[in-house]
């Protein structure tokens, strides 16, 4: 299986996403207006409190983030860059009314079996299945996420369809960070061989497979490294802080005469 593929298949889930216009374009000023007034209340359980779930906390110091020291300043901290989540809605879903009267809406059966959506506030896409399902990505922290599933959840209501919010979990967390050095992926590729793959002419990035916590990151010469597959946030720093000594190790001299391709600095959209 492919270690970059991902559930429900995030390549093509994101060609999808591109190509949706947002709110505002005259192509849209012909579909019906969302209903507005009135309030929404949504059926929430007990376990839908930000609270009650580890590593959500708001405003809650995580341990793991504290930057670790070395003789050359602090370890840098990786950022959250997408947080995919999932919300059952309990009920089923007429996706073509649906697309047919919200805005910001796409719903191209042959294309992809589900309404694509997306709002401003947090900047979040959405996509919505007959069924009820939605997953919810984009959102930079666990707390726009739950805002984010929350405000698609009062658009289904709003739309006629007795909606609820159920089921609210995070399936991914993607972060990022810059070590500020050049990486040697040879030598890491063959120290670390036993998760480790290197295939420069297929992608540019050595793609390293954690086993604890289990995480899969990208390490990319230029010193960029993506960090994804982690379900809290403490994953993503604990993660960061056992590869960074071992890249210490492959720090590629500054008067290394071998220069970076313009390869060395993509970044693959994981999400």
């Amino acid at each position: 299986m492919n270690p970059l593929s991902q559930q429900h298949s995030v390549a093509s889930i994101g060609s999808l996403l591109g190509n949706l216009p947002l709110q505002g374009d005259s192509s849209l000023q012909q579909k019906t207006p969302l209903i507005s007034g009135g309030s929404v209340n949504l059926n929430l359980h007990a376990s839908d409190n930000a609270a009650s779930i580890p590593g959500r906390t708001p405003c809650t110091p995580l341990t793991l983030s504290t930057p670790l020291q070395d003789r050359d300043g602090a370890i840098p901290v990786p950022q959250l860059q997408n947080i995919v989540c999932t919300v059952y809605l309990g009920c089923k879903l007429n996706l073509k009314n649906i697309a047919l009267s919200a805005r910001n809406a796409e719903y191209n059966p042959k294309r992809f079996a589900a309404v694509i959506m997306r709002i401003r506030e947090p900047r979040t896409t959405a996509l919505i299945f007959s069924s009820g399902k939605m997953v919810c990505t984009g959102a930079k922290s666990e707390e726009q996420a739950r805002l984010a599933a929350r405000k698609y959840a009062r658009i289904i209501q709003r739309l006629g369809f007795e909606a609820h919010f159920k089921e609210f979990k995070i399936q991914n967390m993607v972060g990022s960070c810059d070590v500020r050095f050049h990486i040697r992926l040879e030598g890491l590729v063959l120290s670390q061989g036993q998760f480790a793959t290197y295939e420069p002419e297929l992608f540019p990035g050595l793609i390293y497979r954690m086993t604890k916590p289990k995480i899969v990151l990208l390490v990319f010469v230029s010193g960029k490294i993506v960090l994804t597959g982690a379900k809290v946030r403490e994953e993503i720093y604990e993660a960061f802080n056992n590869i960074y000594p071992i890249l210490k190790n492959f720090k590629k001299s500054d008067k290394d005469p071998r220069a970076l391709t313009s390869s060395s600095n993509y970044m693959h959209p994981l999400t």
